[in-house]
């Protein structure tokens, strides 16, 4: 068995979600689309672009055979491993005073009368430090950042990754450092983190006919936005990729307006925690899909 294998294996009898990285690189091995070009001819995408989150599993089964087939990476989905990984940077070029993401974050911690405690600790290739905590059981899910702690200081967790230990990147390993159980986040470094709440949400008001089809479409519309928000951690952007296609297809069979598409699954992509960035990628990927297939409401 691989080092690789064994790695991956491990990482997954811990409950963490492992996807193949591209050997000795950060990026994804697959798919090897993004979502704005997938056609759904990959029989993994016939449901909808199923991007690496999605294909993230602690199924032993399935990560034999794919670290069977080259000398992968892996990377770990943070979202669906319930983890929070705080990614410690260190300065180029006397970049941030000279100080680096470590010591920056325990400027944080001192300031908020705390410290930081040991938990999975990770030493990346570059001499960085990715520190595992997991993820609150309560509250908002977490997103990726970059910066709004501090300089050298970025998390990844929902919708987020980090290249695992056992990897490497330009021939660089990622070690682990302290071989401990995640600590949980800590309460005010969760408080910095959480996403802003949102405005008061006007509903979406969709002008459709008061005869059968019309009411064929409103259920259409209200099951597609409740697949988004009822989705699970971990599925929401391939669950929102589903919707837009279903809802694209009515739009471009004229039962409704691509406009009013769009909004119905903004607001329910908001209302499931998803970053407005990754949203409007997915739903404008996903309605352009659904348009290359109009639907046809009978009246």
């Amino acid at each position: 068995m691989s080092d690789l294998l064994t790695a991956a294996l491990a990482h997954a009898a811990r409950g963490w979600h492992v996807f193949p990285l591209r050997p000795d690189d950060k990026r994804p091995a697959f798919p090897d689309h993004p979502a704005d070009d997938c056609t759904g001819r990959d029989p993994r995408c016939r449901a909808g672009h199923l991007g690496w989150e999605a294909r993230a599993t602690t199924d032993p089964d399935r990560i034999r055979r794919a670290w069977a087939a080259r000398p992968y990476g892996i990377g770990l989905a943070c979202g669906p491993s319930a983890l929070v990984v705080v990614d410690l940077d260190t300065p180029k070029n006397g970049g941030a005073g000279g100080r680096d993401g470590l010591a920056v974050l325990a400027e944080l911690a001192a300031a908020h009368a705390a410290t930081v405690d040991p938990t999975y600790t990770v030493t990346t290739g570059r001499g960085g430090t990715h520190l595992y905590y997991r993820h609150p059981d309560d509250g908002p899910a977490l997103r990726n950042t970059a910066g709004t702690l501090g300089p050298m200081v970025d998390t990844r967790a929902h919708g987020g990754y980090v290249v695992a230990p056992g990897s490497t990147v330009a021939g660089r390993p990622y070690t682990v450092d302290l071989d401990t159980d995640p600590a949980p986040l800590p309460g005010w470094l969760a408080a910095l983190l959480a996403p802003a709440p949102l405005p008061p949400q006007r509903p979406v008001v969709v002008d459709l006919p008061a005869d059968r089809s019309g009411a064929y479409v409103r259920a259409a519309i209200d099951r597609e936005a409740e697949r988004v928000t009822g989705a699970p951690a971990g599925e929401r952007n391939r669950c929102l990729y589903i919707a837009a296609v279903a809802l694209g297809q009515l739009a471009a069979g004229g039962a409704l307006t691509a406009d009013d598409a769009q909004s119905v699954l903004e607001q329910a992509a908001g209302r499931a925690g998803l970053g407005r960035v990754e949203t409007a990628r997915t739903i404008r990927s996903g309605l352009a899909a659904g348009s290359r297939r109009p639907r046809k409401v009978a009246a």
